[in-house]
């Protein structure tokens, strides 16, 4: 095997986003006139992109799903408003994260970001963070017309990078990521740190306390 690019989730895995997203969620439903929920709670909730966010949100239930309502278009406009505003109020990368980064980038290895977070802010948020400029490829939630667990993220990685599934490798914290990669063929390396719910993960090719592990297991491969 022989790895030449890397396709990274965002959010649980590069950065932690929650404290900010959680905090748009609460200002959404309290515009609304709802009580507050805990942060722990609107965790659990993240994963398959903002519109199921916030529909979770607004109904404090995990089953909820986005239909557009007038309520829930309501409540979406006023996440975005909110989330917009404070994208890095508390969101930070994690630790080893931009220099591990700007490791991978210097080596000339070719860098992607595949979430499923909207396109409105990832692109600002990668901007906020410093990192947006290692990365030869963005793919957001609503980039494609699948997102994540679907191949077609990744397949549109490999495209755009001229790499084969076997010269690819995703990282991610979520089911969502490693089922992506399975469909797509790639290797997958799952972050234990991140929102996944350690028991619900599939079996991913390498799992990674430390993001800067990734360095190591790299090495290893040679």
């Amino acid at each position: 095997m022989s790895i030449k690019a890397f396709a990274f989730d965002l959010d649980g895995t590069l950065a932690d986003s929650i404290p900010d997203l959680a905090h748009a969620a609460n200002a959404a439903r309290r515009d609304a006139g709802l009580a507050q929920l805990e942060e722990a709670l609107i965790e659990s909730f993240v994963g398959d992109g903002t519109e199921s966010l916030v529909a979770r949100a607004m109904a404090a239930d995990m089953s909820a799903s986005f239909t557009g309502t007038a309520a829930q278009t309501e409540a979406l406009g006023r996440f975005d408003q909110h989330y917009l505003e404070g994208l890095t109020l508390k969101t930070k990368l994690y630790h080893g994260v931009a220099n591990t980064l700007n490791e991978l980038h210097d080596c000339g290895y070719r860098l992607a970001i595949v979430t499923n977070k909207p396109e409105r802010f990832t692109q600002p948020l990668l901007k906020e963070l410093g990192i947006g400029n290692v990365f030869d490829v963005i793919v957001s939630g609503d980039t494609l017309p699948n997102r994540k667990p679907h191949a077609e993220p990744l397949q549109y990685v490999m495209e755009k990078l001229a790499v084969s599934a076997d010269e690819l490798l995703m990282v991610g914290d979520s089911k969502n990521d490693i089922l992506a990669a399975r469909a797509a063929g790639c290797k997958v390396a799952y972050v234990s740190y991140g929102y996944g719910a350690a028991e619900s993960i599939p079996e991913a090719d390498v799992t990674l306390a430390r993001f800067e592990e990734l360095m190591n297991w790299l090495e290893a491969q040679d």
